[in-house]
């Protein structure tokens, strides 16, 4: 344990599921440097998430995809001016490894640690930062997060402490939707950000009836609530959640008894959460999440090229209704 005091930041924008398996760096930090300020520099949609998160002090916007869309100057003057005027930092440490979050670190100081040139995602990133760390691309993500975390901070993580982790988001409580629910519970997430990492609804309508269990489907979108609705309408135990916002998500799924669905944000909170999942992988693979005894990874047969994804892959359908279910009986 180090009693130094230090001033961190820690930018990592974007996506949702990238955000969420960064939240395990936290809690090692804090185990080496218990003083330590940490500041979390995020995109506007993830920023209540991310200030539920007890370890993080404070949590700072920077709103790339506003700026994009209204095409606002001034709003992007404002932002580097916001982060200019921040102050010194002990590190700033780019998790994520693309232009735009680098250029975010690099307006905020100098002591910029990252992904080095052939590690980073965006190999250009590199030439903006201090120091790095060189972590294959094909690494697993959680251990790529932490690695550059404990280059950056001179610290080393296990194996043994990664499975030993404590919850990386806040419990919370039960929400009210379920309370009166007695059977067990399993929240499945049917959607996802691109089509063919969705696993087929008519598949999904035969694990939900195989399940001798109360199935709650959850939404994020209009499309995405109309499919859920399809869904309850065939599976019989199965109802649709209501509207939730990232921080209620969460607090359903840590206190569902299984979590079942594609390679997306809200199917790494039961990770998180240290809740059993199923997590299904079509044109990505199990790199994506850190296996454990009741967080199963099945993967299609594709072959997934890192360096070019192929968003045209559908091989998440071979996934056979009868492996799901056989996982899911296993870890009810």
């Amino acid at each position: 344990m180090n009693t130094e005091s230090k001033r961190i930041a820690i930018v990592r924008l974007s996506a949702l599921g990238d955000i969420i398996n960064s939240t395990i760096v936290l809690q090692f930090i804090k185990k080496h440097y218990p003083t330590a300020r940490i500041e979390w520099i995020t995109e506007e949609a993830f920023a209540p998430l991310v200030q539920q998160l007890p370890d993080v002090d404070v949590v700072r916007v920077m709103p790339i995809k506003r700026i994009k869309k209204e095409r606002s100057l001034s709003l992007l003057n404002q932002s580097i001016r916001q982060l200019k005027a921040l102050g010194e930092y002990d590190v700033i440490i780019d998790m994520q490894g693309l232009l735009k979050s680098a250029i975010t670190a690099r307006l905020i100081g100098k002591n910029v640690h990252g992904y080095s040139k052939k590690s980073a995602r965006e190999s250009l990133a590199a030439s903006f930062y201090a120091s790095t760390s060189e972590v294959p691309y094909s690494e697993n993500i959680i251990k790529r997060n932490i690695k550059v975390v404990s280059d950056a901070l001179n610290f080393t993580v296990t194996d043994q402490e990664i499975l030993d982790k404590k919850p990386t988001l806040p419990i919370g409580n039960k929400p009210k939707f379920i309370k009166t629910f007695k059977e067990k519970i399993v929240t499945i997430v049917a959607g996802a950000s691109w089509e063919s990492k969705k696993y087929p609804k008519e598949q999904l309508v035969e694990i939900c009836n195989a399940l001798d269990v109360r199935i709650i489907l959850t939404w994020g979108n209009q499309e995405e609530f109309h499919e859920a609705v399809w869904l309850a309408e065939r599976a019989h135990r199965a109802i649709v959640a209501p509207e939730l916002n990232l921080v209620t998500l969460s607090h359903l799924i840590a206190h569902s008894d299984l979590i079942i669905g594609s390679d997306t944000g809200p199917t790494h909170m039961a990770w998180a959460l240290n809740r059993p999942s199923i997590t299904l992988f079509g044109p990505t693979t199990s790199r994506m999440m850190y296996e454990t005894p009741i967080n199963i990874a099945l993967k299609s047969p594709s072959e997934v090229d890192l360096n070019n994804i192929n968003k045209q892959d559908f091989s998440i359908k071979e996934i056979s209704v009868e492996s799901i279910v056989k996982h899911a009986e296993a870890l009810l």
